[in-house]
């Protein structure tokens, strides 16, 4: 019995580390698909530790579990194995940049990832106590609670909706095609209904439920590819020539003073080289207070973006009466105007709790601006170069709801992002990947300046259109498209896919006994 409890956490945690290979960098998606799948058949499986199966003379009836424990360790297992491989590049954030000493980074990390696999844990207990024939478990159940999760860990402790589902089908698949729709947490659903109709054709085989299971995938997955035609926005304006700043400063030298010269110089040459209307610098890339920033310096760079009748955006940080933020601020033939970080990340730019936790940013990490304030919530697009563009400042993107605030008013998406502190882990092509998921549910062209990458152009059917090698000193200039309009999403957010959640499992509920 132990052997075989191991086994199946064995597998299970494969079934995790596969997983990550649908998100970027790899961006297969359709093992992300099967490798849930295979969580879902083990879940059908378990009861009170035995392989159950289904019978012809009872087809998907009969796997009540009475104890949740096994689907737990199999959730948990899952979940270890795909954030340990996901999001392990946060050990280079702590060790490499923030100093802290390996002994702490490791466990730190491992920590973090043993966290957070507890809620796919939570979701094997929850399913396998609903006393519901395995159809309804795997079809309503299992999907709606999956995503049900994944939106709960994108809300408590500030949020973490890092490796959600929905992600790895940016910008290929088609499940894609629902983003505009219902969200990242709509194609996570569809991810996982996906799912659980595999696990029914692997189970029923060619049976009736098993050629009705096949069709329905199908139908699924060609209505992603028919959404994908539908245009949910308009153009707005005529095309506008951007360049995307990228630096290429190494983190461990960015805050030193001796190398502020260097990096002041490097974006003033980066920019004089431009003739674009548009000019976009990463998050902090002058890493100076904004009232710091030398005088003849600012000159240079706004005298020339209005030669090009445009406008620049800076990434730096902002005081204020006592605050410090971060910040992008505008200068060139617009009226000045900035935009303020609202949604800051825990302990990297805020401290909870600081008089129990302070001293843990202050003695055990290094890492520069940690206590910084919030900008306001509703802050309007800025409007330079003849477009109205919401701008978002690294990690913010990764919260489509908070996205979509300053829509339909803005016609461009602009991320500006230090991504530096991952080094030359997949984290950048992930958080691109994300970028690409905002660009889809919101019908808008994203634009990317970061400081070491990745530095790209996306389309508003999420596609990349260009992108700069990471790691190199650059610009990327290219034309992009102001978008107007609309998309259910910008509409109603997430309301309409936690609705469709409801309906799912309250359909359980009331099947649960038949």
């Amino acid at each position: 019995m132990n052997t075989l409890r191991s086994n199946q956490s064995v597998l299970a945690f494969c079934a995790g580390l596969l997983a990550v290979l649908g998100f970027a960098p790899f961006s297969l998606f359709p093992l992300t698909v099967f490798a849930l799948m295979a969580l879902f058949v083990q879940w059908l499986r378990q009861g009170n530790g035995k392989a159950v199966g289904f019978t012809a003379a009872s087809p998907l009836r009969g796997l009540h579990v009475k104890d949740g424990r096994a689907a737990a360790k199999s959730g948990f297992a899952f979940g270890l194995g795909l954030f340990s491989a996901g999001i392990g590049w946060i050990y280079v954030a702590l060790h490499d940049y923030g100093d802290m000493p390996f002994l702490l980074a490791l466990p730190g990390t491992a920590l973090f990832a043993a966290f957070l696999a507890l809620f796919p844990a939570l979701i094997g207990y929850a399913q396998a106590r609903l006393q519901a024939p395995a159809w309804v478990r795997v079809l309503l159940v299992m999907p709606a609670l999956w995503v049900s999760v994944e939106w709960l860990r994108g809300l408590i402790f500030t949020g973490f909706p890092w490796l959600a589902f929905g992600y790895s089908q940016a910008a290929s698949s088609p499940l894609a095609g629902y983003a505009p729709l219902l969200g990242v947490y709509g194609v996570s659903l569809m991810v996982a209904i996906s799912a659980g109709l595999l696990a029914l054709v692997l189970q029923e085989r060619w049976s009736r439920q098993g050629k009705a299971a096949f069709i329905v995938l199908g139908v699924l997955w060609l209505g992603g590819l028919a959404l994908r035609e539908v245009e949910w926005t308009q153009a707005e304006g005529e095309p506008l020539k951007v360049s995307l700043l990228q630096g290429n400063i190494p983190q461990e030298l960015k805050f030193r003073e001796d190398k502020l010269v260097g990096t002041l110089e490097t974006y003033r040459k980066l920019v004089q080289q431009s003739d674009a209307r548009l000019v976009v610098l990463p998050e902090s890339a002058l890493p100076l207070q904004r009232d710091e920033v030398p005088e003849n310096y600012a000159a240079i760079l706004r005298d020339h973006v209005r030669q090009n009748g445009g406008d620049i955006l800076i990434g730096a940080f902002e005081r204020d009466h006592g605050m410090y933020y971060n910040s992008v601020f505008t200068l060139g033939t617009a009226e000045s105007q900035s935009y303020r970080k609202n949604h800051l990340v825990v302990f990297g730019e805020f401290i909870p709790l600081r008089p129990a936790l302070g001293w843990f940013i202050n003695e055990v990490l290094n890492i520069p601006m940690s206590d910084l304030a919030r900008g306001g919530i509703a802050q309007p697009p800025l409007r330079v170069a003849g477009q109205k563009i919401a701008v978002n400042i690294c990690y913010e993107d990764a919260f489509g709801e908070e996205i979509i605030r300053a829509l339909p008013a803005a016609t461009l998406l602009v991320n500006v992002s230090n991504d530096a502190w991952y080094g030359n882990s997949h984290a950048a092509m992930q958080h691109n990947q994300i970028s690409q998921m905002r660009a889809l549910e919101s019908g808008r062209m994203m634009l990317r300046a970061t400081n070491t990458g990745v530095t790209s152009i996306i389309g508003r059917d999420g596609r990349i259109l260009q992108m700069l090698p990471q790691h190199e000193e650059g610009a990327l200039t290219g034309q992009v498209q102001g978008y107007a309009g609309s998309t259910p999403y910008v509409r109603w957010g997430n309301a309409l896919v936690l609705g469709v959640m409801g309906l799912m499992l309250a359909s359980a509920w009331r099947l649960r006994r038949r």
